[in-house]
C-alpha cells in the first residue's frame, strides 16, 4: 500500500505549517508560500492550520501576539 492516504497528505501539510512557524509566518503568508512552493491549495492550509489552533490554543495565541508585536515595530 502506498502512503498517499488523506491522513498521511494532512501529516505533511502539518509539517510545512510548523517549518512556517519557526520562520514566524502569518496564516496568510504561510498558505501563500504552500500554494507556491508545494502546490498545496490554500483551503487544505487553511483547514489544517484551524484544526492545529483548536489543539494549542495556548500556543496560537502567543503566536498571534508575538506576530502583532514585530508587525507594529
Amino acid at each position: 500500500m502506498r502512503d498517499s492516504s488523506p491522513a498521511v497528505y494532512i501529516h505533511l501539510v502539518q509539517h510545512m505549517i510548523e517549518t512556517c512557524l519557526t520562520f514566524n509566518m502569518s496564516k496568510e503568508e504561510c498558505m501563500e508560500a504552500l500554494s507556491e512552493n508545494a502546490n498545496i491549495n490554500p483551503i487544505i492550509t487553511s483547514t489544517v492550520w484551524k484544526e492545529l489552533v483548536k489543539e494549542n490554543k495556548d500556543f496560537f495565541e502567543t503566536y498571534e501576539q508575538k506576530l502583532m508585536e514585530k508587525e507594529s515595530m
